[in-house]
């Protein structure tokens, strides 16, 4: 014959005690083990709580067509010198020579940004002076926004000299970010958004080239020139100018931010999930 359940009832067990007891510090100490142990666990380990994302992304740079040169000579401390910054030639009458100078940015991946610079100058010199080295800095827009919205002001800082005086200098390398701190994974980071020389300004500290470099490296984020290639070329014929060619490439880059509080958040209920499910 078939059975069947004619009546069921749940039974109910209740322990009670007192709040100053073993069963009460037994209770206490479970909370601590399921809960507040895997917290610490979490902080603790580095690879639990995600505090940065590191990703991938072009920059968008433009040169701003400004520039800084200084062309040391044979003589003793002695130089010439120009720049896209009027009252800094005011200044430098004595020892300025304008160049000719040729620039373009191309873009050869067709996405709309350009990956790199070529840039010519010809400056002018008489057949009694020999460059032995070189001192540029070039100036640039730099804009990222796929994830980090920045947007600031940077520079190249190109540097080379040699024992014998040269004709030509050409200078390869790649402009690349670099960062002290994350950057911001959400909001417009203006803060570098302000020219880096004060072309405003009558007095000659204002385009220090050491003053420059310093009050830049002072930043939380700056571009340099990476790994940069340089070939010096002698032999410069008599009424012939002094050539700089530089050709700097704009590749993707790095970039480091910080993590918003509901991923690193996840990663901890993760791990809480894990470590309570092991009690």
């Amino acid at each position: 014959m078939a059975i069947y359940n004619v009546f069921s009832h749940p039974v109910l067990h209740q322990y009670k005690t007192h709040v100053f007891s073993k069963a009460t510090v037994i209770q206490v100490l479970t909370i601590l083990l399921t809960f507040i142990l895997p917290l610490i666990i979490v902080y603790r380990s580095d690879g639990l709580w995600i505090r940065e994302i590191r990703y991938r992304e072009q920059p968008k740079i433009t040169f701003k067509k400004e520039l800084i040169f200084l062309l040391h000579l044979s003589t003793n401390q002695s130089y010439v010198t120009y720049s896209t910054f009027q009252n800094y030639n005011n200044l430098q009458q004595q020892f300025l020579r304008i160049p000719l100078i040729k620039a373009f940015e191309e873009d050869i991946t067709g996405n709309g940004l350009s990956d790199g610079l070529q840039l010519n100058l010809e400056i002018p010199l008489f057949d009694s002076e020999q460059v032995v080295g070189v001192e540029m800095l070039l100036f640039f827009t730099y804009k990222l926004q796929k994830f980090s919205s920045l947007f600031m002001d940077c520079m190249a800082y190109i540097q080379h000299s040699f024992a014998v005086a040269g004709a030509k200098l050409q200078i390869f390398g790649n402009l690349q970010i670099r960062q002290k701190n994350l950057l911001l994974n959400k909001g417009t980071n203006r803060k570098y958004d302000v020219p880096i020389v004060d072309s405003s300004s009558i007095f000659s500290d204002a385009y220090d080239l050491s003053q420059i470099l310093e009050q830049y490296t002072q930043r939380n984020v700056t571009t340099e020139l990476v790994a940069p290639y340089y070939t010096w070329i002698v032999g410069r014929g008599a009424g012939r100018p002094f050539i700089i060619s530089a050709s700097i490439k704009y590749p993707e880059d790095e970039f480091v931010i910080s993590v918003p509080v509901k991923v690193g958040l996840g990663s901890i209920c993760v791990c809480l999930g894990a470590v309570h499910h092991h009690f």
